[in-house]
């Protein structure tokens, strides 16, 4: 969560504004990141910034993989990532994994 206020609070400065009054975070389900935690470390990391105050949207991101015998993408409905058409096991995830800041909203 710092490194994400932390290149909100860059941009913000960039465009002179005056407060920071959303930021989105695109969050994969694989990526390792509890959204109830980031949402936490939010409220710590924000305080005494632009961005106190601001709303924490977060966009959870399901798991996609990617079977190249079928040359189709598909959300593995199990642990096992297992192409629903031939049954092969994926090992290329192709979303899922994100953590990133999606967008920011901003007054001037």
């Amino acid at each position: 969560m710092e490194q994400a206020l932390e290149l909100a609070l860059e941009y913000a400065h960039q465009q002179n504004a005056q407060k920071i009054l959303r930021l989105k975070m695109r969050i994969g389900a694989m990526s390792g990141v509890v959204p109830e935690a980031l949402e936490f470390a939010f409220d710590i990391v924000t305080r005494d910034t632009l961005a106190e105050g601001a709303i924490l949207e977060i966009e959870e991101v399901p798991v996609v993989c990617y079977c190249p015998n079928c040359n189709i993408e598909f959300q593995p409905a199990y642990l096992f990532y297992e192409c629903p058409q031939c049954g092969e096991l994926s090992s290329e995830v192709r979303k899922g994994k994100e953590i990133e800041l999606a967008s920011l909203e901003l007054s001037e």
